[in-house]
């Protein structure tokens, strides 16, 4: 077959940007800071830009459970979701339960209750989280709630012995890709503030792929037969950030909930919260 001196050049600036942008996917793995023992090292301050909180499933924006009270403050914005496919496959009757959850999110969304957010939602709320690395174990520190979670690397003899709210994390590597089965979670946890749900028996399977030196490429594999009719799976950018003086700020959101739960109790006349704490300190 002969080709024109056109196509040929073509063809030829075709496979030029071919090599450069192998050459520039190399180069930003090769940027990406690693450990001692030569793995990716996830160590730094993490967030994920997704709107996921919300819902993990694509919807349009929607009012909010107090648009009287607050107007637009409590409206819940359009987001793409983050469930590859679109939509979670539950049973006939998860999805109803997923129906009731969202009609009454605001009083049942765990997180109302400054209850941890478990696997995978704390990794793609509006918070930072902290990941510290070592060869054996991985430490991630989650802002909300001063959630956390330790890894055990190549140590599957460690097993879960009690439920908890962050679930049992056992980690191994694929190549560059850091993999997590998490186990042994709370069934009462959620994946967004729109009511969807899992049961006691979820396994979560995550993959932290890096992709560039502040960016990672991050899914979970959800499974749970009680709940969905077949695995499914989630995926989100995280970014590293690189402000110098970034740091987890505490959220101890405890002291938010107490009126919450436990307002009726209050005797008459005493004050709500910390009346002594300083909100603005420029003074």
């Amino acid at each position: 077959m002969k080709y024109s001196i056109k196509t040929k050049a073509t063809l030829a600036i075709v496979a030029l940007m071919s090599m450069l942008v192998s050459g520039t996917a190399l180069a930003q793995m090769d940027e990406f800071p690693r450990t001692p023992d030569g793995k990716p090292d996830f160590s730094g301050i993490w967030q994920a830009m997704t709107n996921a909180h919300y819902n993990v499933e694509p919807s349009a924006a929607r009012y909010g459970p107090n648009p009287r009270a607050m107007g637009a403050i409590s409206a819940f914005p359009a987001t793409l979701g983050i469930v590859e496919g679109g939509r979670i496959p539950y049973t006939e009757a998860a999805l109803r339960q997923r129906d009731a959850n969202r009609d009454n999110a605001i009083d049942l969304d765990p997180l109302a209750k400054c209850y941890m957010p478990g696997v995978p939602r704390a990794n793609y709320m509006p918070f930072p989280f902290q990941i510290v690395q070592s060869e054996e174990v991985i430490l991630i520190a989650y802002e909300f709630a001063e959630s956390n979670r330790i890894l055990y690397v190549d140590q599957p003899e460690i097993v879960s012995q009690v439920d908890a709210w962050m679930g049992h994390s056992n980690a191994h590597w694929e190549g560059d890709t850091l993999v997590v089965r998490v186990t042994g979670q709370m069934p009462d946890t959620w994946f967004d503030r729109s009511g969807n749900h899992h049961s006691w028996e979820m396994v979560v399977e995550e993959r932290w792929t890096p992709r560039g030196p502040n960016h990672v490429d991050y899914s979970a594999t959800i499974t749970d037969p009680n709940t969905f009719t077949r695995p499914w799976v989630i995926s989100v950018p995280l970014y590293r950030h690189v402000r110098e003086d970034m740091q987890l700020l505490e959220f101890k959101c405890a002291e938010f909930a107490e009126e919450y739960l436990f307002g009726e109790f209050r005797k008459e006349g005493t004050p709500i919260g910390n009346p002594g704490q300083v909100i603005d300190n420029r003074d």
